[in-house]
């Protein structure tokens, strides 16, 4: 039975319309949609978003059959596809028939994001009705070691761009001495072309929060810290609402569930710089200091913020966690293939006809989820590159793209799955200025601590410039091997240690651009 069904059949009334209150629907129009379905009288419920973004604004309305969806709609359209009664109009060429049964919804294998779009986000009643804080009460039945060692047997690894296995970085928490410990969820979703942490925080708010109790659980963490991205109003505000209930509720405190044990959380907004998004940096901020990278050894999970052992995750790993409790980690790892377990949730932006958040297992070749999944180019040119894994990605040509979507094969073609954002570019794509982009990003952002980064990065986007003014292109495109070559060797973090692979994929696979 999914989540919707359980949901529905909790409905005493009839009828009710649904328009996601997710920051990129209203950034298309889905307040008007609203505001036009309260006109008819109709109950109206504002759940995040399915992540359908190219169907937004979307609406949907119960029916018999489930929710029919309509999308995307103008304000004035709605009067079209539902009456007064709440009776949806089958035959409007808005139409998409039951949305669970939707072909772009239904081929997904939705775990991490079950909820999202189905219940309103800060409504803590809805949450419990659909399975939500069962991991966390299978969480307090167990002592430490038996949650981490569930989360190991899951295979779920960090889902922010390293992949490290999240249940090796619970136990060195775990096993490291020290007075306290912390739960970090790194919130700073910076790369291009992604999406999945502002859809979870601001569609399914507690997931984040459930999976970040049982964090603390299993590492003896009695305080987490949520240091979430400051361009991202929306999802702070959502955040906070959630915090606040859920520790009204009796999920966060000095007494979860009258179990005795001890978890609190606070939100910090994030400093503004990319560079805050590397573990390290993002704990000197934390810390109130300037956002600069630390030497390491030592590790965070030996000495992390405030100098004690901590755990650091992006928000999809931490999310991931309470299925991972409810359903065993046996389940989870069905899911996936090779050492890369689970769901991948996937985004989809750039040139792509349906550009969105897919929730699928790994595997899937990039062809299919471009084509497939994503619809081919919005241009219907001829797709030349796609990069994976945010700026600091390499651009992978189009005879990469029968690669399956894991750690394994994508490092083996010298790109990474970061985050899981895919951005896709069409034959009318300028590769050479992109490979300046990534070194004039890398310059601009840098913290300035190390110098392959600091001097590498604007000494790089000189060297492009002169190869595109035609300046000994060839001695040049040679310089421009050996600096890359050093800021990945000399680098302190991956910011000067990556800016140089979509330069790299571009000297190799578009050398016409360069």
């Amino acid at each position: 039975m999914s989540l919707l069904t359980v949901w529905m059949s909790s409905l005493t009334d009839q009828s009710r319309v649904y328009v996601p209150a997710d920051s990129a629907a209203r950034s298309v129009g889905a307040d008007g949609v609203a505001r036009s379905v309260e006109e008819l009288g109709l109950p109206l419920k504002r759940p995040g978003s399915r992540g359908l973004y190219w169907l937004e604004p979307l609406l949907e309305v119960d029916s018999e059959q489930g929710r029919i969806g309509f999308g995307p709609l103008r304000p004035e359209e709605v009067h079209g596809v539902v009456d007064e009664t709440g009776r949806p109009n089958l035959e409007h060429p808005r139409c998409l028939g039951p949305i669970e049964r939707f072909e772009p919804l239904s081929c997904q294998q939705r775990l991490t994001f079950a909820r999202t779009g189905i219940i309103e986000p800060t409504c803590i009643d809805q949450y419990l009705a659909t399975a939500g804080f069962t991991g966390l009460r299978r969480a307090l039945e167990l002592g430490p070691q038996d949650i981490v060692d569930e989360i190991k047997l899951s295979g779920l690894r960090g889902r922010g761009g390293a992949a490290f296995p999240t249940g090796i970085k619970w136990q060195t928490v775990l096993d490291a001495p020290g007075d306290r410990k912390f739960v970090v969820c790194n919130a700073d979703e910076g790369d291009s072309g992604t999406f999945a942490d502002r859809m979870l925080m601001e569609g399914d708010p507690y997931c984040l929060i459930e999976g970040m109790i049982i964090a603390g659980l299993a590492t003896c963490a009695e305080q987490g810290y949520i240091y979430l991205r400051a361009e991202y109003p929306q999802a702070y505000r959502t955040m906070q609402a959630a915090v606040s209930t859920a520790r009204a509720h009796g999920f966060l405190g000095g007494d979860i569930c009258g179990s005795g044990r001890r978890f609190d959380l606070e939100l910090r907004k994030a400093a503004g710089a990319y560079i805050c998004g590397e573990e390290t940096a993002m704990l000197e901020s934390l810390e109130g200091k300037r956002g600069v990278v630390r030497f390491r050894p030592p590790l965070p999970a030996l000495k992390g913020l405030f100098g004690e052992p901590t755990v650091v995750n992006n928000v999809i790993s931490l999310a991931t966690v309470p299925v991972i409790m409810e359903r065993g980690g046996e389940f989870y790892r069905e899911f996936g293939s090779g050492d890369s377990r689970g769901t991948l949730t996937l985004q989809l932006a750039g040139n792509v006809q349906r550009g969105g958040l897919f929730e699928v297992p790994f595997g899937l070749t990039l062809r299919e989820a471009i084509e497939g999944l994503g619809g081919g180019t919005a241009s219907s040119r001829p797709l030349r590159a796609v990069q994976a894994g945010g700026p600091l990605g390499a651009f992978i040509p189009e005879s990469g793209l029968d690669t399956p979507l894991d750690y394994e094969s994508l490092k083996s073609i010298g790109a990474m799955l970061g985050h899981g954002g895919l951005v896709v570019f069409d034959d009318t794509a300028d590769m050479g200025a992109l490979a300046r982009f990534a070194m004039e990003f890398c310059a601009i952002e840098s913290c300035g601590k190390c110098t392959p980064c600091r001097i590498g990065a604007v000494r790089g986007t000189e060297v492009i410039d002169r190869i595109r003014a035609g300046e000994d292109p060839d001695a040049n495109r040679q310089l421009l091997r050996d600096l890359c070559d050093t800021m990945v060797e000399g680098s302190l973090c991956a910011l000067g240690g990556m800016a140089p692979y979509p330069v790299l994929s571009v000297l190799d696979h578009f050398p016409e651009d360069l």
